[in-house]
């Protein structure tokens, strides 16, 4: 495996200029399953094909966000310098050429934002929901089972067993025991065709961890945040919701109060919201009790006292579900805190909630009851310049944004207004809806790669 993905990088700088380049991509989200089946199954392809690469669907800077995947490359001795990821290969260029084939995995559908190289799919390998037709030039293997990996070491173990190593079966066979949640039944992911593959790869290779004791590690490593700074924690596991305002929802894998207590906490999530053009930045944290029954907490954060004060009622007032919130102390003045009583409610179901919120704001401004004009006067108030839409595309002379506004300086900027009359406008973004988004109206940290800096 090492020999072959140290030659992708060679492959893809000297390929002939006429050259078809095979490209394996995995999905948007790049967890730890579409890492490795676009590994694997490059791997597979390359043993009877020229010039295929696998195409790790993130920026390069973005890979720290998976500290899971991390922990799995160093598990199986593959250094992460080693792999190409999205912004070291434009394959809208190779398109234009004529030079592009894609194989797809993990995912059966390109993103809209992707939708211009959707000519050059050829295949298709995944376990989600089929969304695309089958044709004689893509075919498509679907199937409902707990990981896509399973059907990648089907696959490999029907056309080209001698392929399996230790490294290659484990790095399937780590891909399969997360995604099916440990093998658990209880968990509704597993299903027989998991367990058969799971266990032919324990069958040929007896050295492979201990399923459990491996789940337990690539866990513990997911839920590690201790090396990333506050923008990546919240970048991490976010998701957006957008109408008159911007929402940013993010699940943070530790307590509120510790997360509430980082220093210069505040004018770092000014600087964020800014950066990405988020008017409410909710924060949800998940820890666990010594009996590891889950324990959640949700933060509201904004400048604006009004939107603050807004979305902190309607989930308190929730009953679809009954969020149960009971407010606790903060010690930052824009943060309203929560202890999370119906500990069963995830982002998924407060998702919705929030897109009712801002569904029911919406409607309101429509109906010209005087709050959306109060919100352009306190914009007209507001001695903060908005961020031009032009900064956030990468390359253009303002990239960066406001360069004389640290995030100090925003600090101390807000502090100076009263709450009430500050209200960072939505910045006028793109609208981008890549894949593997549920149909709720939402996007995750995908939807803000191609503005990271």
């Amino acid at each position: 495996m090492e020999e072959f993905l140290s030659s992708c990088r060679e492959t893809v700088k000297g390929a002939p200029t006429a050259a078809v380049l095979h490209v394996v991509l995995g999905n948007e989200a790049c967890d730890l399953d579409s890492m490795v089946c676009a590994l694997t199954y490059a791997y597979f392809l390359s043993k009877t094909e020229p010039l295929v690469v696998p195409l790790l669907n993130i920026r390069q800077v973005e890979l720290p966000l998976r500290s899971d995947n991390v922990f799995l490359l160093q598990r199986v001795s593959l250094s992460p310098d080693l792999l190409l990821f999205r912004d070291q290969l434009d394959l809208r260029a190779l398109h234009r050429a004529g030079r592009l084939r894609l194989t797809l995995v993990d995912h059966n559908v390109l993103p809209s934002s992707d939708s211009d190289l959707e000519a050059a799919v050829v295949e298709v390998i995944d376990h989600h929901l089929l969304e695309r037709d089958s044709s004689p030039s893509c075919p498509v293997t679907v199937e409902k089972v707990g990981s896509c990996a399973t059907l990648v070491t089907e696959r490999i173990i029907q056309k080209a067993p001698e392929i399996l190593d230790q490294q290659v079966a484990q790095l399937l066979y780590a891909a399969i025991v997360v995604d099916c949640i440990n093998m658990a039944p209880s968990a509704g992911k597993v299903t027989p065709k998991d367990s058969r593959l799971a266990a032919a790869l324990e069958a040929r290779f007896p050295a492979l961890p201990e399923g459990g004791a491996l789940f337990k590690m690539l866990q513990d490593a997911k839920f590690d945040v201790s090396g990333l700074n506050t923008g990546q924690m919240l970048l991490k596991d976010m998701k957006t919701i957008s109408g008159s305002l911007n929402v940013a929802v993010s699940v943070l894998y530790i307590t509120l109060e510790n997360f509430l207590q980082r220093a210069g906490l505040e004018a770092e999530l000014s600087s964020f919201c800014l950066k990405f053009g988020f008017d409410i930045v909710l924060l949800m944290s998940v820890s666990f009790s010594e009996s590891r029954e889950p324990i959640r907490e949700l933060a509201v954060f904004s400048h604006s006292a009004a939107c603050r004060q807004q979305v902190s009622h309607f989930l308190e007032q929730a009953r679809s579900p009954a969020l149960n919130l009971r407010q606790i102390s903060s010690p930052r003045p824009h943060v309203t805190a929560y202890l999370q009583g119906n500990s069963l409610a995830s982002r998924k179901q407060v998702l919705p909630l929030v897109k009712d919120f801002l569904r029911e704001r919406d409607a309101d401004c429509l109906l010209g009851d005087g709050r959306l004009g109060d919100m352009e006067e306190e914009e007209e108030e507001s001695q903060v310049p908005p961020t031009p839409m032009n900064s956030l595309v990468e390359g253009c002379p303002l990239d960066g944004g406001l360069p004389r506004l640290s995030a100090l300086d925003l600090e101390e900027k807000f502090s100076k207004m009263a709450d009430g009359r500050a209200d960072l406008r939505p910045v006028n973004q793109p609208d981008v809806c890549p894949s593997g988004v549920e149909d709720d109206g939402t996007t995750d940290t995908r939807s803000v790669r191609k503005i990271l800096e």
